[in-house]
């Protein structure tokens, strides 16, 4: 009876759930997530079959996971970057020069959140919804800097400086990660001077 008791539940935290996180973390972003099946996921973890069920119930669920924990670090670095700023106009600088260091990064492969939508394009699915709220949560983070800054239209710059971070990454992966990191933080820069 207390074995049963003690088990881990689905989406409980243990060193087995954070070592699928991870394998499936990596393989998910460097291969693509409909290329990477649960049986390698589990074996790059070294983890059983049995350990992978009691923590999640299968493949989308831990995509969807895995999608918020990689949405969890960015609000992490977002939330560092806005102390450490000083003032939101070095904070919306800083995240479009964060954006351009990672998009310059060996091994970048684009938007973990672009790269998911693409390959689960059905709006219904728990993928998407992910997605969407990830995105949504980044777009208020923005909305809110530029409302300080006391810009004329502060969801409108927030549309804008999501569509040249969205721009950027695409650009680096597929062409010359150096233009598009200098075409982001001259946009940004042209953005906030245009308020």
């Amino acid at each position: 009876m207390s074995k049963v008791k003690n088990m881990p539940v689905r989406g409980g935290r243990s060193e087995a759930r954070e070592r699928l996180l991870a394998a499936a973390s990596r393989l998910f972003y460097t291969e693509g997530i409909r290329a990477v099946g649960v049986d390698r996921v589990m074996a790059e973890a070294d983890v059983a079959r049995g350990t992978f069920y009691r923590h999640f119930a299968g493949k989308d669920d831990l995509v969807r996971a895995y999608l918020e924990a990689t949405d969890q670090r960015i609000r992490d670095g977002l939330a560092a970057a806005k102390e450490k700023a000083g003032s939101p106009t070095a904070f919306i600088e800083t995240v479009a020069r964060g954006i351009g260091e990672e998009i310059c990064r060996a091994g970048f492969r684009g938007c973990p959140f672009i790269n998911a939508a693409a390959e689960y394009p059905e709006r219904n699915s728990a993928v998407q919804q992910a997605v969407l709220a990830y995105r949504e949560r980044f777009h208020r983070v923005l909305q809110d800097a530029f409302r300080q800054v006391r810009v004329a239209d502060s969801k409108r710059s927030a549309d804008v400086m999501v569509a040249l971070c969205d721009g950027a990454m695409v650009a680096a992966y597929l062409g010359d990660p150096q233009a598009a990191r200098g075409t982001l933080v001259h946009g940004v820069a042209a953005l906030l001077a245009g308020r």
